[in-house]
């Protein structure tokens, strides 16, 4: 499995996945939907989306159907020879600090038929470098308390519980956990 930057020849096998069901946002099922219409009305401009370090993309739709402004970033998505999933970066220029809206710096989401492969792990491993190369001392994630995957997923990739929280009611108010990899000597974990 490797990353690959979302692109035209990717583009049916993503397209499929959102098809069959799958989203790549695990909160906003409707998501999948969202990404199709997109697609369908603009498949270059979807594209281009996927990589937005200056922030010029539409407004992120929140669990609740809110939006909030989009914070500097991009996808990837997985490859198998077959699309398996998405992994996304994201920062605040300048800080460390993230937005109320935003939980966490990388968020993941792996096709259910591809799951229990390793990808996830390796998503990740394979993103913190790029993180690092954007100056960030460290990345945090966070996942319900209830999701041992994404936990595993975590700690495989030198991730430390640091805080267990509440989501806020615009993210379903769950029990959650905040993990802390650092990506630069003398980054706490």
């Amino acid at each position: 499995m490797q990353l690959v930057r979302p692109a035209l020849p990717y583009l049916a096998s993503y397209t499929d996945a959102l098809e069959r069901g799958w989203s790549p946002d695990n909160l906003r099922p409707e998501a999948a939907r969202d990404e199709l219409e997109r697609i369908t009305h603009d498949p270059t401009r979807f594209l281009a989306e996927q990589l937005d370090r200056e922030a010029k993309g539409p407004l992120v739709t929140l669990p609740d159907g809110s939006t909030a402004r989009r914070l500097p970033g991009y996808r990837k998505w997985m490859w198998d020879g077959e699309f398996c999933g998405v992994i996304g970066l994201r920062w605040q220029p300048g800080t460390v600090a993230l937005p109320p809206a935003v939980l966490g710096r990388i968020g993941f989401a792996v096709v259910p038929w591809k799951r229990r492969k390793g990808y996830a792990t390796r998503a990740l491993a394979l993103l913190l470098p790029e993180a690092r190369q954007e100056g960030l001392p460290y990345v945090e994630l966070t996942t319900d308390a209830t999701n041992d995957a994404s936990q595993r997923v975590i700690v495989a990739n030198g991730g430390t519980l640091v805080e267990h929280f509440r989501k806020p009611a615009v993210y379903g108010g769950a029990e959650s956990l905040r993990f802390r990899i650092p990506l630069t000597a003398g980054a706490t974990a």
